[in-house]
């Protein structure tokens, strides 16, 4: 079958072949055909080195699928079941899972450093899937509770979305920070979680919603999304000033994954606001703070991971939003690339072009 793979962490480019097979099939496992997987930032940064991932590996977490095949002891997918790939699975047995923190379960984790594809040609060898998924690949050997069900009416490249960009957007706008109707809303960084995040805010009643990019492209579908206004970062010191009468906004998200945005983040927070950072940064890439600003200003700094709350029952409420008409996810796709043009499709990113791009395979 033909897979997108890494051979070497720090490589810019995927080598497409057609000598990769799933691996690892057997009890507790679910063997999926991937339909459509989208491109999302943290497969960059997996591909730079800034997320740790073991190489070679094939990229994409962001994906959905028919099951082809289900091991013994799986109940919950069939063959034929359409299912969306979920790379932060909860055990249910954990401590965390126990205290209905499902979001902060380990086991997914553990599955990046298992290798789920091997190649059949001149060399051979195993190969990784990133996050223990690896999506940009025709088919996928999964963990049973990585393979979500979804309804039948819910489109494969809708459904990969919500496999990870619109549920950690949305998911930090309702559970991580909870926005409060009639709130201001500054999102910097409007790439596909960060439109995201910014329609959770429209859902739940935000008032003033500013979109900060250094795109103008973004900034425009920013608008097109709900944003009350979109600046480049050097006017958001000017929005503040108009939006809030310099106090901060209410709410202020991070979704770029650096120490110096975050910084900006902070300081475009109202005392006593939240700032919720979304973004996933390098783990030498250091965010610094004074104790008296931390004690005085009592600013809220709330990390989201994967949008901070019970992965199933978020899937189930962007599918509703989605229905209802509440959110657009259509609207997120700006381009469509097969997977031969995958590295095209990374350039666009890369350069801030696309919003989102769906990879059918």
């Amino acid at each position: 079958m033909r897979a997108a793979v890494l051979g070497e962490t720090g490589q810019d480019r995927l080598d497409v072949l057609d000598d990769v097979e799933p691996a690892g099939f057997g009890p507790g496992k679910v063997r999926v055909r991937i339909r459509a997987t989208g491109l999302c930032h943290s497969d960059l940064s997996a591909m730079s080195g800034v997320l740790p991932q073991p190489a070679p590996f094939v990229p994409g977490h962001e994906g959905a699928g028919e099951v082809l095949e289900v091991g013994e002891g799986v109940t919950r997918v069939a063959p034929g079941d359409r299912v969306v790939v979920c790379w932060l699975p909860a055990c249910g047995d954990c401590p965390a899972c126990r205290r209905g923190q499902r979001h902060l379960c380990l086991a997914g984790f553990m599955n990046a450093g298992t290798p789920n594809f091997r190649r059949t040609g001149a060399g051979g060898g195993e190969v990784f899937g990133f996050a223990g998924t690896g999506t940009f690949a025709e088919e996928v050997v999964l963990d049973a509770p990585c393979a979500v069900p979804v309804p039948d009416d819910v489109p494969f490249e809708i459904a990969a979305l919500i496999g990870c960009g619109v549920t950690t957007g949305l998911g930090a706008a309702f559970n991580t920070a909870r926005v409060e109707a009639g709130s201001s809303v500054a999102v910097i960084g409007c790439g596909g979680v960060g439109i995201s995040v910014l329609q959770g805010a429209r859902a739940c009643g935000a008032a003033q919603i500013v979109a900060v990019d250094p795109v103008a492209g973004r900034r425009e579908a920013a608008l097109r999304f709900g944003a009350t206004e979109a600046v480049a970062p050097d006017g958001l010191a000017d929005a503040k000033r108009r939006v809030t009468g310099d106090e901060g906004f209410d709410h202020v998200f991070e979704v770029v994954g650096r120490s110096a945005t975050a910084r900006t983040a902070y300081d475009a927070t109202r005392r006593g606001g939240t700032l919720c950072v979304v973004g996933a940064g390098a783990a030498d890439d250091e965010l610094r703070f004074s104790m008296f600003e931390l004690f005085f200003d009592e600013k809220r700094i709330l990390p989201s991971l994967y949008g901070g709350g019970d992965v199933l029952r978020s899937y189930d409420r962007a599918v509703a939003l989605w229905r209802a008409g509440r959110i657009d996810l259509e609207g997120m796709i700006t381009h469509r690339v097969r997977l031969e043009e995958i590295n095209e499709a990374i350039d666009q990113m890369r350069t801030g072009e696309a919003l989102r791009t769906s990879i059918s395979l």
